[in-house]
């Protein structure tokens, strides 16, 4: 018999500002939840004020991890240094790979009803894969599979497999599930997780019960712990998550991945392993070993981020 997971924690995201002054909801890299393996940030972008995002992320450098970036509405225009550039919009995904290093920006862009809304996931890298050639894999709405089920169930699959549908992202070492699952009033939902994988799910509209409760001090209805967006479910480990939408419908994601039971040694966009690790990469910014195109802006950034890095 399968084992449902259970609701170990549940975490209310924090208001933190970023870039050049971009508003957000972070619930992964925070004083309350500072890392599920192999998942470091979680961030959730959402306002129709462009003062809240239209400042966006110039130039800067990542090593060590990979990025997700999955877009609900408006646009970001995106560069960076290994020659891509492009323009990523509602239900697109940009699943970049830093590895050994890449510099990018992510600039949004106001749209006529001024929306702006999506999220960013920072998934580990293993140590043997951390200074790996960098890798960017942009996939358009249209590229994403959708699973529709007879109860009115609609199932996105970035990563994973639903239903046998697999989804638009693979061959990223962490085994990932990234699933958008819109969940309609009385429904449930069901997805089988692999035993000793990470899970977590994010409720970004309206209300849901989620897995069994645990211990937590409080329980919903029945035996699953009730979410109000935005909310996450941290599951504890088990072979199946389960959901279910009572008189609300709920729409949330369902993450999860192999931990990779390593040291991390963090500092900014570098996660690594040692501390020694990090002190090279901020070396390599400054003596032009760090991985980017040979292009005179390119350098320029570099050369800004780093100086302003060694300030600090």
């Amino acid at each position: 018999m399968k084992q449902a997971r259970t609701v170990e924690r549940v975490i209310t995201p924090q208001p933190v500002i970023e870039g050049a002054g971009v508003r957000l909801k972070r619930s992964i890299a925070t004083p309350t939840l500072d890392y599920v393996d192999p998942f470091l940030l979680f961030d959730h972008f959402g306002s129709d004020d462009p003062e809240d995002y239209l400042a966006g992320f110039p130039w800067h450098p990542h090593r060590g991890i990979e990025t997700v970036t999955y877009m609900l509405a408006g646009e970001v225009d995106h560069r960076d240094s290994i020659g891509n550039a492009g323009r990523i919009g509602a239900g697109d995904v940009q699943w970049m790979t830093a590895g050994g290093g890449i510099m990018h920006e992510e600039m949004p862009q106001a749209g006529e009803d001024r929306r702006m809304g999506g999220f960013q996931l920072w998934v580990n890298l293993p140590a043997a894969l951390k200074m790996a050639q960098p890798r960017y894999q942009d996939l358009s709405a249209a590229q994403i599979p959708e699973v529709r089920r007879d109860d009115g169930t609609v199932v996105r699959v970035v990563a994973g497999e639903v239903d046998g549908v697999g989804g638009a992202v693979t061959e990223i070492y962490a085994e990932p599930e990234y699933l958008d699952v819109s969940l309609p009033a009385g429904a449930h939902f069901a997805q089988p997780v692999p035993w000793g994988h990470s899970a977590l799910a994010y409720a970004f509209e309206g209300e849901g019960r989620f897995g069994v409760a645990a211990d937590l001090g409080y329980r919903g209805d029945l035996d699953g712990v009730q979410l109000t967006a935005p909310q996450m479910a941290v599951f504890g480990d088990g072979d199946v998550v389960r959901v279910e939408a009572d008189a609300a419908p709920v729409r949330f994601l369902l993450v999860s991945g192999k931990p990779l039971g390593e040291p991390i040694a963090r500092y900014g966009p570098f996660v690594m392993n040692t501390r020694e690790e990090l002190q090279l990469a901020l070396r390599d910014l400054q003596t032009d070993t760090f991985v980017w195109r040979d292009d005179p802006e390119w350098a320029r950034q570099r050369r800004t981020w780093s100086a302003d890095i060694w300030e600090r």
